[in-house]
């Protein structure tokens, strides 16, 4: 299949990749030039698109893996975009994490051109991205699904078609309510034993151990492979918790829901941009939490 692929950040170089590993001819941008740079000493034969325009030149599915909607829609309708150079019935798939109602707006746009768009975003992490074993949630008409359940299958191992367009996103933010929450409840803890005097590696067996109600999973993935190995370089940066946090809390004020931890947690990561953290790992929250209550942490 002919697919223009937007965006060659830590999540979309891996599964960019993996559809060219998978014999589909491929033409990938990002408006850095350093992702290109990247993903073309990959040598993997996928042809360097020089805008989204051009990406999407023979595409019958236009993938953007964007952290915004927003940035999404400049892709598609802003200075050498890719809309007006798609085929009328060719597919959108926006994969990244965006508002659910700047989507369902996106859709209405890309259907006034005779254009679908399919809502899939993903969750894990790089090394999955690279290993084609994401989860997708997935949102659109049945049949327009039906054609990029191929696509799907060369970048995951798990696939949930959610239903209506708009409903995987609202899955994914759902889930990142729960994952960030997660994250800032782990940081939390682990700085109360390590305050409280108790070895961090006691502590985390502990806290990680089966049947353990504290026991989230952070402690068996994310932590130990970044912050807790000294190891701050992001697979997924501290300054988009913010971003994911804040789009799940919207979605709760527009359903009239009181969503008291994910408000706490958002003040949390709120502070990351003042403390130079931003830039870092997800699980900098850790030492960030350390900073701010007046103390140091070991890991960085």
């Amino acid at each position: 299949m002919n697919i223009g692929f937007i965006g060659l950040g830590a999540m979309g170089a891996g599964m960019a990749a993996n559809l060219v590993r998978r014999h589909h001819t491929v033409a990938v941008y990002d408006r850095a030039d350093s992702a290109m740079r990247a993903f073309a000493a990959r040598g993997l034969g996928a042809r360097l698109a020089t805008s989204p325009a051009d990406a999407a030149q023979q595409a019958e599915v236009l993938i953007c893996m964007l952290p915004t909607t927003e940035n999404s829609r400049e892709a598609l309708f802003g200075p050498d975009g890719a809309a007006a150079h798609l085929a009328t019935g060719s597919v959108v798939m926006d994969m990244g994490t965006g508002h659910p109602s700047a989507l369902l707006a996106l859709g209405e746009q890309l259907a006034s051109l005779g254009l679908h768009l399919v809502d899939a975003p993903v969750n894990r992490a790089p090394p999955e991205a690279e290993a084609g074993t994401l989860l997708a949630m997935v949102g659109g008409e049945p049949a327009v699904v039906d054609r990029v359940i191929p696509l799907l299958e060369c970048l995951c191992d798990t696939i949930h078609r959610m239903g209506p367009l708009g409903t995987g996103i609202r899955m994914k933010l759902a889930n990142n309510y729960m994952s960030m929450i997660n994250l800032v409840l782990t940081a939390e803890g682990l700085l109360l034993a390590e305050r409280a005097g108790i070895d961090r590696d006691q502590a985390v067996s502990i806290m990680s151990a089966p049947g353990n109600g504290a026991s989230n999973g952070q402690l068996l993935g994310i932590y130990p492979r970044k912050v807790l190995a000294g190891d701050l370089t992001p697979d997924f940066r501290l300054g988009m918790c913010l971003k994911d946090i804040s789009l799940a809390l919207d979605l709760g004020a527009s359903l009239g829901l009181s969503l008291t931890l994910g408000a706490a947690a958002r003040n949390q990561f709120a502070l990351a941009a003042s403390w130079g953290r931003a830039e870092q790992d997800c699980t900098a929250i850790l030492p960030l939490l350390h900073e701010v209550n007046g103390g140091s942490h070991h890991g960085g």
